[in-house]
């Protein structure tokens, strides 16, 4: 949380400068995670992949420093966010109140900040009522796809480590986990040698 404990606003925290990080939860700046180069790389990797499927189809693809205002007392800054074609975000509001089609999350191994994603902001989420929600894990090495039900609540439509998945909701996109794994240990590899 903040060193000052004066409770904000949701439209005072879209306000905030960029530099002050934090998402808005009940009333208060709460700390993001400390992401590795890994994390980055892995959203650098699916925003490449999503941008070549959405754009020539006349969606649009963000990266995680949009703010939603996912309920009344929480903002949000997921690490992807996706409009399908026909739908358009409010390209210069600093908060937005639309929800995308797809939001996706990074998982970061810190126990609190895997709490955040796969229930916090499951829940946020689901309320805010964005259709599909994504959880890449790169620990792990899963990805999963939850889609929101009639009832309010996400169910899994996809969960797997290795190979082509087709997301639902996504004609024509494939996602080579394999090929993203692959990249990963390229990664970790060139990092364990010091240079």
């Amino acid at each position: 949380m903040r060193s000052d404990s004066r409770a904000l606003s949701l439209e005072e925290w879209a306000a905030l400068p960029e530099d002050i990080p934090g998402e808005f939860v009940d009333g208060a700046l709460a700390e993001e995670e400390l992401p590795s180069y890994v994390h980055e790389f892995v959203i650098a990797w699916l925003l490449h992949v999503l941008l070549g499927w959405v754009l020539p189809r006349g969606g649009f693809a963000g990266g995680s420093e949009a703010k939603f205002a996912v309920t009344a007392g929480r903002g949000r800054k997921p690490d992807l966010s996706v409009y399908f074609p026909g739908r358009r975000p409010p390209a210069t509001a600093r908060l937005i109140s639309m929800p995308p089609d797809i939001m996706v999350e990074v998982v970061t191994p810190t126990p609190a900040d895997a709490r955040r994603d796969r229930v916090d902001k499951l829940r946020d989420y689901a309320r805010f009522g964005v259709r599909y929600y994504w959880l890449v894990d790169p620990e792990l090495r899963t990805f999963e796809v939850l889609e929101l039900g009639p009832d309010g609540r996400y169910v899994h439509a996809i969960a797997e480590e290795v190979g082509v998945v087709s997301p639902p909701g996504c004609e024509g996109l494939t996602v080579d986990l394999s090929a993203l794994w692959n990249e990963v240990d390229r990664l970790l590899a060139a990092g364990s040698d010091g240079a």
